[in-house]
Parts: C-alpha cells; structure tokens; sequence
C-alpha cells in the first residue's frame, strides 16, 4: 500500500507508521529545480550559489563560508575566491561588501575591470575582486563579504 501526504500533513496508508512528522532531517538532499515557495505573489526565490565572509589581513583567513573552497591572495587588496563546486557558467552576479578601518571615506569593490582597465578573473570556478580605498589605491581589508547568484 503506498504511503502519501497530503497537502495539510496528513499521512495516510501508513497503519504501522506514526502519522505525523516532527522536525525530519534530510541527509544530503538533492534539489533539482526546485522552485520555493514565497509568501506572497509568484515571483520565483533564487538562492544565493556561493558567499563567504573573510579577513584579508596578514593571511587570508575565511570566518564562513558556503560552496568557497578558499580565498587566494594575489597582493594588497587583491583576491580570488575558488568555489567548491563550479558555476554552471560565468553569467553568475556577485555582490560585495567590505570594511575600511584606516582611512575615512568610501572603499570601492572592483570587479570584472579594474581602474586600470584590466580585465580581472570571472571564470565557473574563481572569481577575482579587488579592494579600492578613497585614494585609488587597493587595501587590505577585515572585513569582506561577497555572495554569488546564479
């Protein structure tokens, strides 16, 4: 007989089972194309493929981090983040935010193209950024967050 459950819960075809599920824990589910439910209007949710949270002072050192394998330091201010598990491809966005402790004003994050004109690394598996201080030249930051979609 086979078991289902519908849509408020309840468990039917199941004489032997509990009928109710209290907190399940899914081991290494797989999602395909899952589209999530929003709590209100039809919009689809993309969630995010990769973030991390990382202190690039002295050696990079990441806090936390989600589908990022590592940080590689490529200088002052300079960094590529490796993820684990590729981008399906380089049409992927990414948003960064980062702190500046020694001088006052904004700090940019450089991404794609640098001031100079120089093409930085957007490939399915790294992704370059660099730190720009109010004077134009790169820092060493304490604080960077950078979270990818896709």
């Amino acid at each position: 007989m086979p078991i289902t459950i519908n849509g408020s819960g309840t468990i039917t075809g199941a004489s032997t089972l509990a009928t109710t599920v209290a907190s399940p824990t899914l081991t290494t589910p797989n999602i395909n194309s899952a589209q999530f439910a929003t709590v209100t209007g039809t919009a689809p949710i993309y969630p995010c493929r990769a973030w991390v949270n990382f202190n690039g002072t002295g050696t990079v050192a990441i806090r936390g981090s989600g589908n990022v394998s590592s940080i590689t330091d490529n200088g002052t201010g300079d960094y590529t983040v490796n993820f684990t598990t590729a981008m399906a491809d380089v049409n992927y966005a990414a948003t960064a935010s980062s702190r500046q402790l020694t001088a006052s004003g904004y700090l940019s994050i450089t991404t794609d193209v640098n001031t100079s004109g120089t093409s930085l690394t957007r490939t399915t598996s790294a992704y370059q950024v660099q730190l720009q201080n109010v004077v134009g030249g790169l820092n060493d930051n304490p604080y960077t967050q950078i979270i990818f979609f896709r």
